[in-house]
């Protein structure tokens, strides 16, 4: 079915197609006219080109021009001329889909193309890879090619210094990760100062590995986190708590709806679903271990610690979903097998893994800000991308990118020979029969790879291959730090490579193996690395090992080339096609074949009544465990596991996105008011509309239309202002005063106050302040709310119960709290404005260099930033009664706390936190203390 859609939705590609090979028959047809420049003639063209853009010209006037300029600079430059269909590659690119082009077409090359044409138009151009690696090898490869066109390349790396990003964003090319990209944009919305953003927009972006990246990896935001509050010990009292529990089994439900037995064991498990619970058994022996009662702590802390530790204990599992190196927990990425550095699992995952392996665990982390990979590259004007395996997510690159697909025709045709899939009885038979395999063709010279799905697979048939005395690589996340170098020589005559999903991607396997990594071996070998080589001992290396690997070529085409070994399905047809093609790149011959036991994890959790079915079919027959099946049935069976498995992951990427769009109008507004004022936006002529916005809310809080004058709570009103400006009194207003009239009293009060504050400090200072108090309020807020939000989206699942839908609900929740967020923003801005006195103090003779902030003193939201929180156990807070009601949010309070009172020798500003507060401890539906009848929230709760 979902072949037919992509089919439908495909109509109309060949029609494209035959028109960007029309454009490519002009690009040929200019080669001539290129190849007769000489050198500086060529280069110059660049400079053309743009006055000719300047001028008028759009890039698709320009384009096939500028392709076949680009085509003759990388023959001379690079000695590599692109292929025609290349050049159709570099058009569907430009036009913003997706080319999907087979293993060995040479992307990277492809990319140079629409890079270097959208390049003219001087607003940057972002290429995304997958890793550091690819991202510097590229720049320094393919930049070679935009520096003799006069384009700047510029680099990202994880950990660059700030200093070294802006130059980089400035250039015509822009190589890097992902997750750089999208750091970098939060990092951006974060600054005090325009001049420390990095990024200069988001014009056009070329995302090479498109489907690891816009679909794999974007069921994970992108979050930046700041230090928070929770303790060690709590995570560790519950990885001792969970230890040693029972599986137990789902009960079958009545047929006839009669009441559903209890589940034995302490805990179930949905590996499918990748849910677990614990039983009431399990929860009393949990509670016993513990000392408390879990779901006596109405926040919901106590209840997410359960689940994490249980997630930590049964679910996640060493060497295949993460590693422990150095001490330290570090995350496996399931679809390329390599190490995510830096990543961390959020709502406490982490911390209950780190606690299982009895390492050190680092503090959870608030949410400073955050993004899902989806919105962040909607924010491109144009997005394209390239890959081996696009089509089977066309449907999904269409709806949620508006990015089609377009399949490229390969070179050259493929003559690789895909054979039937094996299937054996057990794990240990399959493993069995894929060494008696890589034994014989190893003993012939051909060379093997053998791709398996997790760490613990690689070392399991790294050990049998050990046992048998065969030499072999081994690539997986614990060996990362040679990925190139072992995947580049995996061709050579008899190589046997071990590897992990990693080697399914950036680089290419060529038969016989890569001369220059040959020789930089052979130069090592003799005590003469190749950096300080001399370049006779350099060019002599590079002619022997040129020769070497072209005797060895011959003799692995002559026994068929690579054979590619899979010891499992994944559970994305992608990933299995991606390694499918490391064979037969660009016309070679290569031979690939999958070996699957019944008990492999796709089999197991996805197709288990088929699998059962088939087991009992081979009993039945008395087949020997060790004679491999081949049947359709089987092959439907595991096709249909890998499309429920896509099913699965698609509703999780949707579900992410579909919170996830709530919040990005909200970011955007943010986002966009912060940079108005970083700008230079004049807050000033701002200070009115914000002074009577916040005046008419408030005072018809107090003193509601349409009730008389003495029901009106003047007292409350009093004290608002008294918190908000520092006053005790209220302004002159009749006693036949209706609440326009007080509105408009307060207000002009109120402006009063504020041009007061702004004679004493003087204009210049007041318009710096506020800039800084603006954006320190904004980032404080949006913190706060952002934590609120990822309360809710952890709870909100549960309202389903109550058929009411989940999304719906959070998006009503959340336009309700943004209101919320920027009433009491403004609010917060004008009452720290109206706190700000002048420091009176004598100046030091040595003083740094005037800031902002220099000749004023004040509280508020940025005094507070960044307080030591109350730390300590969830458990000592429940063990001591403490009210349950307030749970996170009173912890939150205690991180926000003002800062300590400055000494007495010290002039510093009046707050109403160094008196003692009255309303400590005042739950927010008990009626205010004030004694205004109103319910705490909405009266002095209201901004706590």
């Amino acid at each position: 079915m979902a072949g037919l859609f992509s089919k439908i939705l495909s109509i109309g590609s060949d029609k494209e197609l035959r028109e960007y090979n029309s454009i490519a028959a002009k690009v040929s047809s200019l080669g001539d006219t290129f190849a007769k420049m000489d050198d500086e003639e060529l280069a110059g063209q660049t400079v053309r080109f743009r006055e000719r853009h300047a001028n008028g010209e759009s890039l698709d006037d320009l384009l096939p021009e500028a392709f076949a300029c680009a085509r003759e600079a990388s023959d001379r430059v690079l000695g590599m001329r692109h292929f025609d269909v290349q050049v159709v590659g570099g058009i569907a690119l430009h036009r913003g889909t997706i080319a999907e082009m087979k293993t060995g077409e040479g992307k990277t090359l492809v990319s140079t193309l629409a890079g270097y044409l959208n390049g003219i138009a001087g607003d940057g151009v972002h290429i995304v890879t997958v890793n550091d690696y690819l991202a510097r090898r590229d720049s320094e490869w393919m930049g070679k090619l935009y520096n003799f066109l006069g384009l700047e390349v510029g680099l990202l790396q994880n950990g660059m210094p700030l200093a070294d990003k802006r130059p980089a964003y400035a250039a015509d090319i822009t190589y890097g990760t992902n997750s750089e990209f999208g750091f970098d944009y939060l990092r951006d919305n974060m600054v005090m100062r325009a001049d420390m953003r990095v990024q200069r927009g988001h014009k056009f972006a070329i995302v090479d590995e498109v489907d690891s990246i816009l679909i794999d990896e974007a069921r994970t935001p992108l979050i930046i986190s700041g230090a928070g509050t929770k303790s060690a010990d709590t995570y560790k009292e519950f990885a001792r708590a969970v230890r040693g529990l029972e599986r137990g089994e789902e009960p079958e439900r009545d047929p006839l709806g009669g009441p559903v037995p209890e589940p034995d064991g302490d805990y179930i498990m949905d590996e499918a679903k990748h849910t677990i619970a614990a039983t009431e058994r399990g929860l009393r022996k949990i509670e016993q271990r513990l000392g408390v009662e879990i779901y006596s702590d109405l926040s919901g802390q106590l209840a997410n610690h359960l689940q994490q530790a249980l997630k930590a204990q049964y679910m996640f599992h060493r060497d295949k979903d993460y590693v422990v190196i150095d001490g330290e927990v570090k995350i496996v990425d399931e679809f390329t097998g390599r190490i995510m550095e830096g990543r961390r699992w959020s709502e406490g995952l982490h911390q209950a893994v780190e606690a299982k392996e009895g390492v050190l665990v680092r503090e959870e982390n608030q949410t400073l800000a955050t993004i899902t990979l989806q919105n962040y590259f909607r924010l491109y004007d144009k997005l394209s991308g390239m890959t081996g395996t696009a089509m089977t997510e066309d449907a999904e690159f269409r709806e949620i990118y508006k990015l089609p697909v377009t399949e490229i025709p390969p070179n050259k045709p493929v003559v690789r020979v895909d054979h039937d899939d094996r299937i054996y009885r057990t794990i240990e038979y399959k493993f069995n029969a894929v060494a008696d395999d890589v034994e014989r063709r190893h003993a012939k010279g051909q060379p093997v790879l053998v791709g398996t799905v997790s760490i613990e697979s690689s070392e399991k048939l790294s050990k049998m291959l050990t046992t048998r005395g065969i030499k072999h690589e081994v690539l997986n996340a614990k060996f990362h730090e040679r990925e190139a170098q072992i995947v580049a020589q995996a061709g050579r005559e008899g190589a046997v490579t071990i590897a992990t999903n990693m080697a399914g991607r950036g680089t290419d396997i060529l038969l016989g193996g890569n001369p220059d990594e040959l020789a930089d071996e052979m130069l090592a070998e003799a005590g003469t690395p190749a950096d300080i080589a001399t370049p006779e001992q350099l060019a002599e290396a590079r002619k022997k090992a040129r020769e070497i690997c072209s005797a060895e070529r011959e003799r692995v085409l002559a026994v068929g080339g690579l054979a590619v070994i899979g010891t499992e399905r994944h559970e994305s047809r992608r990933i299995d096609n991606q390694l499918r093609g490391r064979a037969g790149r660009q016309g070679d011959p290569g031979e690939t074949q999958f070996y699957l036991s019944l008990e492999d994890d796709l089999m197991r959790l996805f197709g288990a009544d088929r699998m059962d079915r088939i087991g009992a079919l081979m009993a039945k027959y008395d087949m020997p465990p060790d004679m491999p099946l081949k049947a359709k049935m089987v092959s439907k069976a595991i096709e249909g596991a890998q499309r429920k498995v896509e099913e699965i992951n698609y509703a999780m990427r949707k579900s992410v996105l579909d919170y996830d769009d709530v919040m990005n109008q909200q970011r955007q507004v943010i986002y966009e008011e912060r940079n108005k004022i970083l700008d230079g936006k004049d807050l000033i002529e701002h200070i009115s509309e914000v002074t009577s916005a916040t005046v008419e809310r408030e005072v018809r809080e107090y003193c509601p239309e349409g009730t008389a004058s003495e029901d009106w709570d003047l007292d409350g009103l009093r004290s608002w202002l008294n918190e908000l400006a520092g006053v005790d009194d209220l302004p002159e207003f009749s006693k036949e005063a209706d609440t326009a009239d007080v509105v408009s009293a307060v207000d002009a009060y109120v402006s009063d106050l504020y041009a007061k504050r702004t004679e004493d400090l003087g204009e210049d200072i007041t318009h710096r302040l506020a800039t800084q108090v603006m954006l320190r309020v904004i980032d404080t807020r949006w913190m706060a709310y952002l934590q609120e939000m990822d309360y809710l989206k952890t709870g909100i699942g549960l309202r389903g119960f109550g058929q009411r839908d989940p999304l719906v609900e959070y998006k009503q929740e959340a336009y309700a709290a943004f209101g919320q967020l920027v009433d009491t923003m403004y609010e917060d801005f004008l009452r720290t404005m109206l706190h700000i006195r002048r420091n009176t103090a004598p100046v030091a003779a040595a003083t740094p260099a005037p800031s902002a902030l220099d000749g004023a003193n004040y509280s508020g939201p940025a005094e507070v930033d960044g307080a030591e929180g109350t730390r300590g156990s969830v458990f000592s807070r429940a063990r001591a009664n403490a009210r349950p009601a307030q749970g996170a949010h009173a912890e939150r309070r205690e991180a926000n706390a003002p800062s300590p009172k400055a000494s007495e020798a010290k002039p510093h500003t009046y707050r109403k936190a160094d008196d003692p507060d009255p309303y400590v401890g005042v739950g927010r539906n008990d009626p205010c203390p004030c004694g205004s009848g109103k319910k705490f929230k909405n009266c002095h709760g209201r901004n706590r």
